[in-house]
């Protein structure tokens, strides 16, 4: 029985979800509220920038290491309709990261921030908002907001209503338990665990 997630897939999945909130964080908070004549603007967009590339990179990497490891046993809330909306965005989660991501390098070669950012050519647009892709850039980072909060709510449900350690699925440790003896169990002293 598998009672843990791949450690890379761990690893994947809390440094995805810093660079992410990171990533948002920098965009909503940080830099709409620097002058694109500003030259802390051409710093912000570059750490922007880099951090969405190293984000699709991961999510990407990590799509393929789930799609070749064993994974624990579908979790319940105790709820069909929970778990129904659990299972729906936590596939969205992923959608909305790639295009969060495409949106983000779509509008960057449309606005020619390659050139600006990282060869130093060339001025920053007056104003994004003329470009389409920006509000599609813009609500899906809210989208993508409001679906980490429900990520979040779900986890603390689970930690502290429920009480029922299903976030150690996602953290380190052995994977696998053996039980010893004719029934299960699920005293911890007669749990055998294999890496």
């Amino acid at each position: 029985m598998i009672t843990r997630y791949h450690p890379l897939l761990v690893a994947l999945h809390w440094i995805t979800a810093i660079l992410v909130v990171s990533a948002l964080s920098l965009g909503a908070l940080v830099m709409v509220r620097i002058s694109n004549t500003d030259p802390m603007k051409l710093e912000a967009l570059r750490s922007h920038m880099a951090g969405g590339a190293l984000i699709l990179v991961l999510v990407l990497v990590r799509l393929l290491v789930r799609t070749q490891t064993a994974h624990p046993a579908a979790a319940t809330t105790g709820s069909s309709a929970l778990d129904r909306v659990a299972w729906v965005s936590h596939r969205l989660l992923y959608v909305l990261v790639l295009a969060q991501a495409s949106s983000g390098i779509i509008l960057a070669l449309e606005t020619g921030l390659p050139d600006v950012v990282l060869l130093h050519r060339g001025a920053l647009p007056a104003d994004f908002w003329v470009y389409p892709m920006r509000g599609v850039h813009y609500v899906i980072s809210r989208v993508l907001m409001a679906l980490i909060a429900l990520h979040v709510s779900g986890a603390l449900y689970h930690l502290l209503i429920r009480r029922d350690g299903l976030l150690g699925r996602m953290w380190f440790g052995g994977r696998v338990i053996t039980l010893l003896g004719p029934r299960a169990v699920s005293n911890p002293p007669s749990l055998k665990v294999k890496s």
